[in-house]
C-alpha cells in the first residue's frame, strides 16, 4: 500500500474512532455522514507524475488510484459519503469495493453495504448530483461521457468534489469493515449521447383490457436479465406494456431503444427503494430521477409522492408485507394512487397485504363521498412479477386493464380508476360486472346506482382457469358465495344481492389449498364493483 493509501486510511480511521465515541447521535442516524476527503488534486498527482506504484500510464492510459479502508460501526448512519476531490481533465471515474462479512449467529444480521455515486452537484436530497446506485448488486462501476455502467449514468466527469454513497444496510455486530479504491482515468472525452426514451403510444386495439406488468428488474438494478431478455420475457408473457422499475436508478429508461414496438408499450419508472419500504414510480416522465434517502419518521415522502405526480406518474407501494429488511412499507397509503397487492408467487405476505386493503375497502365505503354519494377514495389493487432472475415469471402476476388506447396516458388512467383485474397469466380471463334489471350496468371499478333494496345480479365470467379453481365473491361484509369451477377452468358464476347487501362485491378465482384450513394461491383477483344506494326503493 502507498504512504497517500495509509494518509487516506488513517484519516478515514480516525473518523471512524470519533463516530464509535459519539454513538452516532439520531440526528445523523438517516441522514449521513461524510468521511474525510480524497483528494487527487494536489501537483504531484497530475498523471505525468510516475512516482507512485499504483500511477502510470497502465493499459487504459494515464491513471490515478486511491484506496479507502475503514470500518463502520453498528448504529452508523444510513448514508456515509466519501468525498473525492476531482481535478480537470478526467475522463473517467472507476470504483471498485469490498467489505468484512463475518459469521454471525442465527438471527443476528450480518454486514450488507450499498454503494451509489454523486457528482461536484452535490448530495442534497433531491438528487440534483445523482450518477448512479447498484446496491448491493455489483462490486465495481464507472462513469464517464459516453458510456457507463447499468445503474449509473453517462456524463462528463467534470472537475470538483464528487460523493461515493456507501450504505450499511445491515452492521454485524464487531462492525463493517470495508476498501474502497478509486480510480480516476485521464484523456480525452467522447460526446455523451443524446438518451433515446421510449415511444408514449403503441398500435394497440383500441378500447380493450391490455395486459402489464409494472414491476421487473433488469441488470441495470438487482436483475440478472438484459432489457431485450425483459423485453423478450415480456411478449413470451402475452403482456401488452411493461414499467422500467429499477431500485433507485433511471439509468435503464434509454436502454430500451429498438426492444418497443406495436405489440410492446415500455413505460419508465423507479423502484425507490428506501429503509422504511418501496414504491413503484409507475409511468414518470423518462429520466425523472425520485430520491429514497429518508425514513417514515422524518415525514418527507409526500415530497416525493408529489414528484412522482408531477412527473405524471402514479405512486404504488410495492410488496407492503415483504419480510426483507426494509422492506415493509411504512409510510402509509395516504399518498398512494393504487397498491401491489400480488407480488410474484402467491405467498403469506400477498394474503395480508390482500386483507389491508380489502379492510381499506370498507372504509372507503364508510366513509362515502360528499353527499354520502358513492365511496370515499379508495385504492385500486396492482399485481406485478418483481421478475429479478430465471425462473421468476415476468407477468406472473399481471395486471389486465381497460384503456382506451396503449398508451402511457391511457393505461396510468385505468390502473388509477381501478378498471383492473389481475391474473396469474395470459391464459387466464375475466369478465366481471353487476347490473340493475332496468338496463344499469357497472364493471370493474365502476359504481353502479340503484335503489337500497332493489334486486342486483353480480355476474363473472372465468376462461383458461385450471381444474382446481374456486370462486370466491367478496363484499363489504365478507365472503358471501364459494363455488368451484368446472374442470374445464371456464364457467359463470352469478349471485344476487342488493345495494343494502353488499356496498361492493369482488371476485376471487383461488386454486386448492396447499394446506387445508387456509386459502389457496390466487389464480385471479379482480378490483371492487361499487354498489351505491340510491334513495327509495325499487319498483
Amino acid at each position: 500500500m502507498s504512504a497517500k493509501s495509509e494518509s487516506v486510511t488513517a484519516m478515514n480511521s480516525a473518523v471512524n474512532s470519533a463516530v464509535n465515541r459519539r454513538g452516532l447521535l439520531a440526528a445523523t442516524a438517516a441522514t449521513g455522514l461524510t468521511l474525510a476527503t480524497v483528494s487527487f488534486a494536489r501537483a504531484e498527482d497530475r498523471p505525468e507524475d510516475r512516482s507512485e506504484d499504483r500511477s502510470g500510464p497502465g493499459p487504459d492510459g494515464p491513471h490515478r488510484t486511491r484506496t479507502v479502508r475503514g470500518t463502520l460501526p453498528v448504529g452508523s448512519p444510513d448514508y456515509v459519503y466519501l468525498p473525492v476531490d476531482v481535478p480537470r481533465g478526467v475522463a473517467e471515474f472507476a470504483v471498485s469495493y469490498t467489505y468484512g462479512k463475518p459469521p454471525v449467529p442465527p438471527g443476528v444480521q450480518g454486514n450488507a453495504l450499498d454503494i451509489g455515486l454523486f457528482d461536484e452537484r452535490g448530495t442534497a436530497l433531491g438528487g440534483r448530483g445523482f450518477r448512479g446506485w447498484s446496491g448491493g448488486a455489483r462490486t465495481s462501476f464507472f462513469v464517464r461521457a459516453d458510456a457507463a455502467t447499468p445503474g449509473y449514468l453517462p456524463g462528463p466527469v467534470r472537475p470538483g468534489v464528487w460523493h461515493i454513497a456507501l450504505a450499511p444496510y445491515t452492521v454485524a455486530p464487531e462492525g463493517l469493515p470495508y476498501e474502497v479504491t478509486i480510480t480516476l482515468r485521464f484523456g480525452e472525452t467522447a460526446p455523451t449521447p443524446a438518451p433515446v426514451y421510449p415511444p408514449e403510444r403503441a398500435k394497440g386495439r383500441g378500447r380493450d383490457w391490455y395486459r402489464g406488468d409494472c414491476h421487473v428488474h433488469s441488470v441495470h438494478s438487482d436483475g440478472r436479465r438484459t432489457p431485450a431478455e425483459v423485453a423478450a420475457a415480456a411478449r413470451a408473457a402475452g403482456l401488452d406494456f411493461i414499467n422500467s422499475s429499477e431500485h433507485n436508478t433511471t439509468s435503464a429508461h434509454a436502454a430500451w431503444e429498438g426492444l418497443w414496438g406495436d405489440d410492446l408499450l415500455i413505460l419508465t419508472g423507479e423502484e425507490i427503494t428506501t429503509r422504511n419500504g418501496h414504491v413503484l414510480a409507475v409511468g414518470t416522465d423518462p429520466g425523472v430521477f425520485v430520491d429514497w434517502r429518508y425514513r417514515a419518521r422524518e415525514n418527507r415522502f409526500g415530497r416525493y409522492a408529489h414528484q412522482v405526480r408531477r412527473a405524471g406518474g402514479l405512486v404504488v407501494p410495492a410488496h407492503p408485507h415483504a419480510t426483507c429488511i426494509g422492506c415493509n412499507w411504512k409510510f402509509g397509503l395516504a399518498e398512494a394512487d393504487a397498491v401491489e397487492v400480488w407480488n410474484g408467487p402467491w405467498t403469506p405476505d400477498d394474503e395480508i397485504a390482500l386483507a389491508e386493503w380489502d379492510n381499506a375497502l370498507v372504509t372507503a365505503v364508510r366513509n362515502a363521498g360528499d353527499g354520502g354519494d358513492g365511496p370515499g377514495r379508495w385504492l385500486p389493487a396492482t399485481g406485478n412479477s418483481d421478475a429479478h432472475r430465471e425462473p421468476d415469471r415476468v407477468g406472473h402476476p399481471q395486471t389486465v386493464v381497460l384503456a382506451e388506447s396503449l398508451s402511457r396516458r391511457a393505461i396510468l388512467a385505468g390502473i388509477r380508476a381501478g378498471r383492473s383485474y389481475l391474473a396469474e397469466s395470459a391464459a387466464l380471463t375475466l369478465s366481471f360486472g353487476a347490473t340493475d334489471g332496468r338496463g344499469g350496468h357497472a364493471g370493474i371499478g365502476e359504481r353502479l346506482r340503484a335503489a337500497a333494496d332493489a334486486p342486483v345480479t353480480v355476474r363473472l365470467e372465468v376462461s383458461g382457469a385450471t381444474a382446481d379453481c374456486t370462486v370466491r365473491l367478496v363484499t363489504d361484509q365478507g365472503v358471501l358465495l364459494t363455488t368451484p369451477l368446472p374442470a374445464a377452468g371456464t364457467g359463470v358464476v352469478e349471485w344476487r344481492t342488493t345495494p343494502a347487501h353488499a356496498a361492493y362485491v369482488r371476485a376471487e378465482v383461488r386454486h386448492a389449498p396447499a394446506v387445508p384450513g387456509l386459502p389457496g394461491a390466487f389464480a385471479a383477483l379482480t378490483n371492487p364493483v361499487f354498489l351505491d344506494a340510491a334513495a327509495g326503493t325499487g319498483g
